[in-house]
């Protein structure tokens, strides 16, 4: 099985000019999704606008914190990973923002800081004393590929929703996605295919703009009237919303989004391996990862924040571009930490027209799903066992939680106000779904090492 060449490994410390603009890479490539789940909550809970930019902030400050935890050898999992807003927790956090909405953006944000820094030294707790083996030995490769490939996969809409906006720019995109990535020899170009496709797309939107091609409201148009308005310098980032609140509701909501997360980052974390050229990530490695992922969830509930998780996007980047250096990722996170300070250079890549992210989209998104399948090439993809196993996990991350998400009241009629919302919000993501049927069937269904995957694995 060939792979793509590591241009530099993940001890390796390129330039700074080329670590610096390798790090914006990342940032860029996280931007729409970190940037997406604030506006989504933002709205909902009745945030105004200056608060929404606030969140903002808060999430940047967040996750660039989390990232350079989770890449430390000591404290994490020491793997390039990036670490950012996590969609998994969008469903519990709804459901905390429709228990308090009454009582106003803030409270929402104190209940919701409450229960992550709960599920939060709960997640470390299982992580850093190293309970979190016991569960890796039922996350085997017929596990993991099904649960990759939902996340990658079902992100489909949300890659052609962004990119339909206006294809032309989204398709300029993918067309030089590809031509930097796999045609052009030149290295440089190699290593910047996302960096330099997305700025390439940019400048022609801006372009378009100051020629008058692109009018406001156009889905290409860019205002950088936003950038002239915003403030220089932003310090509240401890606690912002007030003081965190604690409840059983809301601690027993969030409790989905943590399962999903420990579940998707043991996953995460083998693909992130496997992109970077190197061994799979031992047992002390994952519960350090996800130790690392709990405590700085619990920080993210102090920072005014939500929760984080490892970046598949980012993965996906590594494969792409050959890059796997984790001083560069950390880069990364100190670029993300000043542009929570700085209000002006977060306006600016707030400017970033809605089809360049899109067309950006298509081609990571579509890369985690293939991380997923190169996941089920560690166990015997041609026994009847595992295409029956993932195919089935497959089919039921995509088709039931569309039947889940409009039948709330089932779920709490037969179980209770906190267990059926909790049930609800688990059924209700497409990656956990794909991980327990998978997890339920590969441990229940006879197979050998070899058909499962885990031959030569200790623990």
């Amino acid at each position: 099985m060939s792979k793509k060449k590591i241009l530099f490994g993940i001890d390796d410390k390129p330039s700074l000019p080329v670590a610096i603009l390798a790090g914006a890479q990342h940032v860029l490539t996280l931007f729409g999704a970190t940037t997406l789940v604030p506006l989504i909550f933002g709205p909902s809970m009745g945030m105004s606008p200056e608060q929404i930019a606030a969140f903002l902030g808060c999430v940047y400050f967040g996750m660039g914190i989390a990232t350079l935890v989770q890449t430390h050898p000591a404290m994490g999992s020491g793997l390039p990973i990036v670490q950012g807003s996590s969609f998994s927790f969008i469903p519990p956090i709804m459901t905390i923002a429709a228990i308090y909405g009454a009582q106003g953006p803030e409270v929402i944000m104190q209940y919701t800081g409450g229960a992550l820094i709960v599920g939060g030294l709960v997640l470390g707790l299982i992580g850093y004393t190293g309970l979190v083996g016991k569960i890796r030995r039922v996350i085997t490769p017929v596990v993991i590929g099904p649960t990759i490939m939902a996340i990658g996969f079902s992100l489909a809409g949300t890659a052609i929703g962004s990119a339909s906006t206006y294809w032309p720019v989204s398709i300029l995109v993918v067309v030089l996605v590809f031509f930097f990535s796999l045609i052009s020899k030149n290295r440089f170009f190699n290593i910047f295919a996302i960096l330099a496709s997305i700025s390439i797309a940019y400048l022609v939107c801006l372009l378009g703009s100051l020629a008058g091609l692109f009018q406001e409201g156009h889905a290409a148009y860019v205002n950088l009237a936003s950038v002239a308005g915003a403030k220089w310098l932003r310090l509240d980032v401890i606690v912002p919303w007030g003081v965190p609140k604690f409840s059983l509701e809301a601690v027993g909501a969030i409790s989905a989004g943590f399962l999903c997360v420990m579940i998707e980052s043991i996953g995460d974390y083998h693909s992130c391996a496997f992109a970077a050229g190197i061994d799979d990530p031992s047992e002390k490695q994952v519960s350090r990862g996800i130790g690392a992922e709990g405590f700085t969830c619990a920080l993210s509930g102090l920072f005014g924040s939500v929760g984080t998780t490892s970046y598949t996007e980012n993965i996906g980047l590594i494969g792409l571009t050959g890059v796997a250096s984790r001083h560069v990722v950390r880069i990364g996170a100190v670029i993300l930490i000043l542009m929570s300070f700085v209000g002006k250079l977060g306006a600016l890549i707030a400017t970033m027209p809605n089809p360049v992210i899109g067309g950006a989209y298509i081609t990571l998104f579509g890369t985690i799903g293939a991380l997923g399948i190169q996941n089920l090439m560690r166990a015997d993809i041609g026994s009847q066992r595992n295409i029956l196993i993932v195919g089935f996990a497959f089919l039921m991350s995509q088709g039931l939680p569309t039947w889940v998400d409009p039948n709330q009241a089932v779920f709490t009629s037969a179980l209770g106000d906190v267990l059926g919302k909790t049930v609800w919000a688990i059924l209700n993501t497409k990656m956990a779904v794909a991980a327990i049927c998978a997890i339920i069937c590969d441990s229940l269904i006879p197979g050998t090492p070899e058909e499962r995957g885990i031959q030569g694995r200790k623990g």
